[in-house]
């Protein structure tokens, strides 16, 4: 089906030449004169190349039907990392390069949603928001609870984080898996 270029998101497919292409980043550029245009990085499904394209946002890009669907994720071994439907129990197997950086923060029966292709799957939404725990960080400084300095801290999966002074080692916190935020201090 067609869309207007400055509708494509991430993970949206792309088909451009009889290829398929999984939008890694788009971004819509509206400059002071001249036509405004989309930039989008892509991925080629068949071999993981990386491409760049720039349409103008009122351009026509077909965008290939995918299958959309929640997955719970079971584990990770030499074959890839590995999703079950829940209603079915079909079990998927993703890529590592399909997956990328965001395998940090893959857990056990943690929901997510696969974007399938005939089956294999090709980009992969997770939760807006995830719960970690605080590892590491440096020690209150008296005082300083009021001021809105964050400081670094390193989560249980390895992920660094700029959290409020008042947060240490041990407590649970929610960050925002988009732009790796923290969000609030969490509830449970």
């Amino acid at each position: 089906m067609k869309v207007i270029a400055s509708s494509l998101r991430k993970g949206n497919v792309v088909d451009m030449d009889g290829k398929l292409y999984v939008v890694l980043k788009a971004e819509n550029f509206h400059p002071g004169k001249g036509t405004p245009t989309t930039s989008v990085d892509m991925r080629r499904i068949s071999d993981g190349v990386k491409v760049s394209e720039r349409w103008r946002t009122t351009e026509m890009v077909e965008k290939a039907t995918v299958d959309e669907r929640e997955y719970d994720y079971l584990y990770e071994d030499g074959e890839g990392f590995h999703f079950m439907e829940p209603n079915t129990y079909e079990q998927v197997v993703a890529a590592a390069d399909m997956v990328g950086d965001d395998k940090v923060f893959l857990t056990d029966g943690m929901k997510v949603y696969l974007q399938t292709f005939e089956g294999v799957p090709i980009a992969m939404t997770l939760p807006q928001k995830v719960v970690v725990e605080i590892t590491e960080t440096e020690p209150v400084v008296k005082g300083q609870t009021a001021s809105s300095s964050y400081k670094p801290a390193i989560c249980s999966n390895g992920l660094r984080v700029m959290v409020p002074p008042h947060i240490g080692a041990g407590t649970r916190i929610v960050i925002n898996t988009a732009d790796l935020t923290y969000v609030e201090r969490s509830k449970d």
